[in-house]
């Protein structure tokens, strides 16, 4: 079972559907090259995850369809590209045991969530298999199953 990304003022964005749709494995923690407006649109929290992928191609990782916002303010004088494709940092093990995990073992590369590390972006990434319907209504019952069990222990401790 992967260790669980923690939500504290330092996250930016989290791609939720990532759990419902994938069984996470192992997780890395990648930085990510950005621009000037991109980092001032982070900090006002005008990211989507949903539906970005990881792409790995000459030893070297992309961070694709990650919408980020561009403010009004801060990208008069540049034009913005929200959508672009973004190099993500990581050592060379890293990307080797990514590329080799994504070839042999069938997974497939996700970013699981986006935050702050001191002054840096981070992208958590998580290599992940893709779940089939039985095993989403299984994660659909479980959640409905502990909604039940808070609300019979509020139940009882009034």
């Amino acid at each position: 079972m992967a260790k669980q990304i923690k939500t504290n003022s330092g996250t930016i964005a989290l791609n939720r559907k990532a759990k419902f749709n994938y069984h996470l494995h192992e997780e890395f923690e990648a930085g990510i090259a950005l621009l000037g407006w991109e980092v001032k649109a982070l900090r006002a929290g005008k990211c989507q995850l949903t539906d970005t992928f990881i792409l790995l191609r000459n030893n070297e990782a992309f961070l694709l369809a990650c919408n980020i916002s561009p403010l009004q303010s801060a990208s008069s004088h540049v034009i913005a590209e929200p959508q672009r494709s973004r190099k993500l940092l990581l050592h060379r093990k890293e990307i080797a045991k990514l590329i080799g995990a994504t070839q042999q073992k069938g997974y497939t590369c996700i970013p699981v969530a986006l935050y702050w590390k001191n002054n840096k972006v981070k992208v958590g990434i998580a290599l992940a298999s893709g779940k089939k319907e039985h095993d989403k209504r299984i994660t659909i019952k479980e959640r409905e199953w502990k909604r039940d069990q808070q609300r019979i222990a509020k139940m009882h401790n009034r």
